[in-house]
């Protein structure tokens, strides 16, 4: 998936509070939604790609992760989130 850097800093800048804070969980489980997204449209057209596949899996660990690391420290911010992309628990 390409996303373009304009995509990129809107994101961070709706989820993160600036274009710059990349490294913010929220923003960071925003980008991983994105791609989440994209990668499961492309899996319904390309069955047999399993390296696709694979990656999908990695990337929703590590999207769950940040969830638990938010809703550990942070629980408002955490429903937020949740709120915000449509991400079920």
């Amino acid at each position: 998936m390409i996303l373009t850097s304009e995509a990129k800093k809107q994101i961070f800048k709706k989820f993160g509070g600036a274009e710059t804070n990349t490294g913010s969980a929220e923003a960071q489980i925003a980008m991983f939604s994105e791609r989440i997204s994209f990668m499961t449209g492309h899996l319904q057209v390309a069955k047999k790609d399993f390296s696709t596949q694979r990656s999908l899996i990695r990337l929703v660990g590590k999207r769950r992760a940040l969830l638990d690391y938010l809703q550990k420290n942070d629980i408002e911010r955490y429903r937020k989130i949740i709120a915000e992309l449509n991400i079920r628990k």
